[in-house]
């Protein structure tokens, strides 16, 4: 009886951690891996929403068009500097959540597996009227 071996085309390449010996692994390893530098963002972030929110309240029924407005151009010109600061060799995601300020408590925790040079950077601001909450990932692309 002879045992036949299937071997799949559909097969994912190694990955870096992987240590398996690549072409894409003796190149990165020829080259640093470009890191993003989230201290920038983030001060640029905190700079936005407090110019951004400083004066804001939270509108009435008929004006929450202004809430989507303001969530819309933070993670807008967030994702902006993101570019400026390393154009390429990184995808962006920036999530951004204003909510009414009740005097209400909140939570919230994050945790990534990912490369050392991926990179996330957070803001908060609040105001007696709203609470602004502004998430930037970097995910370094291979």
């Amino acid at each position: 009886m002879v045992a036949l071996q299937m071997t799949s085309p559909l097969r994912s390449p190694p990955t870096p951690r992987s240590g398996a010996v690549s072409p894409l692994n003796r190149q990165a390893a020829a080259t640093p891996r470009p890191t993003f530098e989230s201290d920038l963002l983030r001060a640029y972030m905190k700079k936005l929403l407090q110019t951004t929110l400083q004066n804001a309240s939270w509108p009435e029924a008929r004006e929450r068009d202004k809430v989507k407005a303001w969530i819309k151009e933070i993670g807008e010109r967030v994702k902006e500097r993101m570019i400026e600061i390393q154009s390429r060799g990184f995808k962006y995601i920036v999530l951004t959540q204003i909510n009414e300020n009740l005097g209400q408590g909140g939570r919230a925790d994050l945790v990534c597996h990912w490369e050392d040079s991926d990179a996330v950077a957070q803001e908060v601001f609040a105001n007696d009227s709203i609470i602004c909450i502004c998430v930037a990932f970097a995910v370094r692309t291979i």
